[in-house]
């Protein structure tokens, strides 16, 4: 089954970026030492000249791969949605039984990442955490209508819509499943974000509390 995505490659929408960052090496370090820069001091403080230093590189070169540090951002979490896109199909395709699909789908997004070697230039835990904190800028901005007919958050709403297909499976009849599986990815982030932050907002412990309410809570929901 490994031998069916050995090659397989991440593919971003090219409206998000000026030049490929997977081209080239300085491309690839652009996207290494930007996740683990963000992670380090946040996005609000990061610059590219910030990430030019710590690269020893030059922010012009920077600016011919990325227009701003917002189509960077959108770059880094289209990334993270097409690689949880890739772990969904990938353990489930094989799958036949339309509710244990629908539990492994829920755990795989929901669930803080890990490391995966298929990919040896992204640190996809420090890269989980980015997206944990700062999803919601990639989106809520005065652009977004724009960005979004440009197909800027096409991956997470093809996400989206594969899970949404899970619970028809099971539930032909049930009415929001797209809504249900929005709000319950980006509620995880929030409450991964609370376990690590506000804690008195949240009361999981560990991954699999979390894990497990979600999966109890859509169950609950679409069999009701």
């Amino acid at each position: 089954m490994q031998g069916l995505f050995s090659n397989f490659k991440i593919q971003i929408n090219e409206n998000i970026y000026l030049k490929d960052p997977e081209s080239s090496k300085l491309g690839k370090k652009i996207i290494d030492h930007s996740i683990l820069l963000i992670d380090e001091i946040g996005f609000e403080h990061f610059t590219f000249k910030k990430l030019a230093d710590k690269i020893g590189s030059t922010e012009s070169s920077i600016y011919r791969y990325f227009e701003n540090k917002h189509q960077l951002l959108v770059y880094l979490t289209d990334w993270y949605w097409s690689w949880m896109e890739y772990k969904l199909v990938f353990n489930t395709h094989n799958m036949s039984n339309p509710s244990s699909k629908l539990e492994l789908a829920l755990e795989i997004v929901t669930m803080a990442p890990e490391k995966d070697e298929n990919f040896s230039h992204i640190n996809e835990v420090v890269l989980g955490s980015i997206v944990i904190s700062e999803f919601s800028k990639s989106y809520l901005t005065k652009e977004v209508d724009q960005e979004n007919k440009e197909g800027y958050f096409a991956t997470f709403k093809r996400l989206v819509g594969r899970v949404a297909q899970f619970i028809t499976e099971v539930n032909p009849q049930y009415p929001h499943p797209r809504s249900l599986v929005s709000t319950v990815i980006q509620g995880a982030l929030h409450q991964q974000y609370s376990k690590a932050h506000l804690p008195s907002l949240t009361d999981f412990n560990d991954n699999k509390e979390l894990v497990d309410f979600y999966k109890q809570l859509v169950l609950t929901q679409i069999n009701a």
